[in-house]
């Protein structure tokens, strides 16, 4: 059976997973191991990319020792000062090799189950790209309405701004072909609040129009420090997550930054450039 599914997987493409990581040593060896097991049930062959997004814990070490345990499959990289989930993402898929990328966010309230069923969207739809969605429906969701609201909202407002014929662009998990990565990545500026929506914006504006939603499994509760509807620190999120994005808005439509004609003002630094690494 093993022989068989080598055989197998020698005719798929090469899957990089990108896990960024910031303050999780309470749960990354768990959530790496589970990502590593379920990808190892698929007839893909792939490589786990955990991006350590500043060094403030133990997350590195322990990531590290269990890539020690699985060094063709996962390996482990990082920095030292906290930058943003965008920019840890963009950090690992500059070292991808996959000719499909993706990212799946730390944690459990998001299944890696889901990996399988959006790999397997991606061969359905022939996609440019595929996203988790909390909508689709056969997605099984447990969501509270404190963050139902403000993300009904969201999502309104970006489809009005951008045209995206998605309806979440926020769950943390999607994948690209590489030729999308390979044009989009140059062209990015957000590390943090509004880097979904800039790469699925700028993807669609170069007319990369086959981006589709797959169902995901998603459990979210309150506690544990998380913020809630009425709380400074979800309130000053949602306030930096508009504002990013109406600036992804005005440099797309008004200054058309990311024109190819522009390319002279993107500012990319080299470790961040998507390169042919295989």
């Amino acid at each position: 059976m093993k022989e068989k599914r080598k055989l197998n997987r020698r005719n798929k493409k090469l899957i990089s997973v990108i896990i960024p990581a910031y303050r999780t040593e309470s749960f990354i060896e768990r959530n790496l191991e589970n990502v590593r097991r379920v990808m190892e049930q698929l007839r893909y062959p792939y490589e786990i990319i955990c991006v350590v997004d500043g060094q403030v814990d133990s997350t590195y070490e322990i990531a590290q020792r269990l890539a020690k345990k699985h060094p063709k499959k996962i390996k482990v990289v990082g920095y030292l000062t906290n930058l943003g989930k965008g920019h840890a993402v963009r950090f690992g898929m500059a070292k991808a090799r996959g000719e499909i990328v993706g990212f799946i966010d730390a944690g459990f309230e998001l299944s890696p189950n889901a990996l399988a069923m959006l790999l397997e969207h991606f061969e359905w739809y022939n996609a440019d790209i595929i996203i988790g969605s909390k909508r689709h429906q056969a997605s099984k969701v447990e969501y509270p309405w404190q963050r139902k609201i403000p993300s009904y909202g969201y999502q309104l407002f970006t489809r009005i701004l951008f045209g995206l014929n998605v309806r979440d662009t926020q769950v943390g998990i999607k994948f690209f072909r590489r030729e999308v990565l390979q044009k989009v990545m140059p062209r990015l500026t957000v590390k943090a609040f509004a880097f979904d929506i800039e790469m699925l914006s700028v993807a669609n504006y170069l007319g990369y129009k086959k981006i589709y939603e797959a169902p995901v499994e998603l459990k979210m509760e309150f506690g544990s420090g998380m913020s809630t509807i009425t709380s400074k620190g979800f309130l000053k999120t949602v306030f930096l997550m508009m504002w990013d994005t109406a600036a992804v808005f005005y440099r797309l439509k008004i200054l058309h930054y990311y024109d190819y004609k522009n390319r002279k003002n993107w500012i990319t630094p080299d470790y961040l450039t998507f390169k042919n690494n295989k």
